[in-house]
This record gives structure tokens, C-alpha cells and sequence, in this order.
């Protein structure tokens, strides 16, 4: 609300060009219509504009798609040169690593990371089986109606509940470096799952690498109390406060491009030279 109250306020006062810099991009996984949810992205695209930006300069948002909600220019940066020149620097015999997708959903993000760094691939597939008392959270409501009324001669086909097998690694991590990436780390129960069988599996070293850290409610403590050895996240998102709470998590700067492409948007320049080496997958 502030950054639509500012905008509109330099609106009103005949600003010429008003350019939002939102390195994490809120609400950008809401970019789908689930059954019949809202798709918050688009609504808060229109909003941006209505309230007068003209230009907006983000990075790695989830889905590159949302780019096409905007009616105006969308530069979306990628963090990645970054974080793979930490894996480079940083990580003590890398070429030992191997990247890991934590779902079938990252194995895209994965695949060009580990092209780039000419690592092997794995992926995890499936996911924890949960308890009972994991069913009575509400993900599984409403309760089914065994005398739902149905007009006559309407008889609608039943859909089969959709599940999915036991967590399972696809590619070998014995005795290697597993190298998780994703975009967004926010709940962790995920990537805790996900480390826990990369180490059953005889991975000996695990690190997490995203481009935003939200690391909201209790992901610091999970963290610390987890087998992942390293948290790398951007500083797209501030988490100073976590950071004291779990001296696993680093922090990657990547201050540098966007006043770069600030620079080069206010000189008229072209932005071709920050996507450079940029692959479709990233």
C-alpha cells in the first residue's frame, strides 16, 4: 500500500516515468487459478499500474508468465550469476557437487545450474507420506457428502483424489555434495524433508541455495535443528533477524545489478548486457 500511495502521489504530482525496484516480487506464486482461487498476481499488477508505475524492475520472479499480467515494461534480473560464482568460490571441492531439484517442478532451474557448472543432476520426486493428524488440518475440507443432492439426470464423472508415492531421489548422491536450488525458501519443512533423505541416500554435505529467503515463522530453528549444512539466499528480502538466529544462513549481495540496471534505465541505455549468458530455464 505504501509503494501504490507513493506511486499515485507522483502521479498527481505529473511525474514523466515511475519506476517501482521490487526485488522479491510479492504474491508471485499466487500467478494460477486453483480450482476457483483468485489469481492475486494479476490483480496486484493491475493495481501497480492503475496507481501510475510505469516500468518495474524485479528478480527471478516464480513464474516468468507473470510478466505478460503487466501493461508496462517488467525487467526480471536473475540472481543466478551470483549464486553460482558462491558455489565457486565458496563451496570446498565443488566439482564433487551435485544439483538437486527438491520437486519435479525445479528440475528446470536445476538442469541450467548444473549445465553451467557441469555437475551431475538429481531430482527428488514424490513427497513425505503424512500422518493422521496431518489430515485434520483443513487442507482436506470440505468433508465429503455422502447424500450430496444432485439436480436429476445430472450425474457428474468421480474424479479419483490425486496422490502422490512415497519421497524418492532420481540420480546418485552417494558420497557427494548435494546442491538443492530453488527460488523461494519460505516454509522449510520441504528442504528439511528433502536434505533427510539426500543424507540417507549418502550425500555428505547438503546446502540450500534461493534467490529469496523469506525463512518466515519458525524456519530459523528448523534450520539449525536440520542436517542442511548451508542456507544461501540473496538479500533480495532483508533477514538480519534470522541470520542471528541461525548462523547457517548466508547472504549472497546482489546490490550491484540492480543499480546497474537502475543506472541504465535512467541513462537510456540497454538492458541486454545484465541478461547476458542468461539461459531460457533460468
Amino acid at each position: 500500500m505504501e509503494l501504490l500511495i507513493m506511486a499515485y502521489a507522483l502521479k498527481t504530482a505529473c511525474a514523466r516515468n515511475i519506476i517501482g525496484v521490487i526485488p522479491y516480487f510479492p504474491y508471485s506464486k499466487q500467478s494460477k487459478m486453483r480450482k476457483r482461487g483468485s489469481i492475486v498476481c494479476k490483480l496486484l499488477a493491475s493495481m501497480l499500474a492503475k496507481a501510475g508505475l510505469t516500468h518495474i524492475i524485479t528478480m527471478d520472479l516464480h513464474q516468468k508468465e507473470i510478466q505478460g499480467f503487466f501493461s508496462f515494461p517488467v525487467d526480471n534480473l536473475r540472481a543466478s550469476p551470483f549464486l553460482l560464482q558462491y558455489i565457486q568460490e565458496e563451496i570446498p571441492n565443488y566439482r564433487n557437487a551435485v544439483i538437486v531439484a527438491k520437486s519435479p517442478d525445479a528440475a528446470k532451474r536445476a538442469q541450467s545450474y548444473a549445465e553451467r557448472l557441469r555437475l551431475g543432476l538429481a531430482v527428488i520426486h514424490g513427497e513425505a507420506q503424512c500422518t493422521e493428524l496431518d489430515m485434520d488440518d483443513g487442507r482436506h475440507s470440505p468433508p465429503m457428502v455422502k447424500n450430496a443432492t444432485v439436480h436429476p439426470g445430472l450425474e457428474l464423472p468421480l474424479m479419483m483424489a490425486k496422490e502422490k508415492p512415497p519421497i524418492t531421489v532420481v540420480g546418485d548422491v552417494g558420497g557427494r555434495i548435494a546442491i538443492i536450488v530453488d527460488d523461494i525458501i519460505d516454509d522449510v519443512e520441504s528442504f528439511v524433508a528433502a536434505a533427510d533423505i539426500l543424507k540417507e541416500r549418502g550425500a555428505y554435505k547438503i546446502y540450500v541455495m534461493a534467490t529469496h529467503g523469506i525463512l518466515s515463522a519458525e524456519a530459523p530453528r528448523l534450520i539449525e535443528e536440520s542436517s542442511i549444512d548451508e542456507v544461501v539466499v540473496t538479500n533480495t528480502v532483508p533477514h538480519e533477524l534470522q541470520k542471528l538466529q541461525c548462523p547457517k544462513i548466508k547472504t549472497v549481495d546482489i546490490s550491484l545489478i540492480l543499480s546497474e540496471a537502475i543506472r541504465r534505465i535512467h541513462n537510456g541505455e540497454s538492458m541486454a548486457y545484465l541478461f547476458r549468458n542468461i539461459t531460457v530455464d533460468d
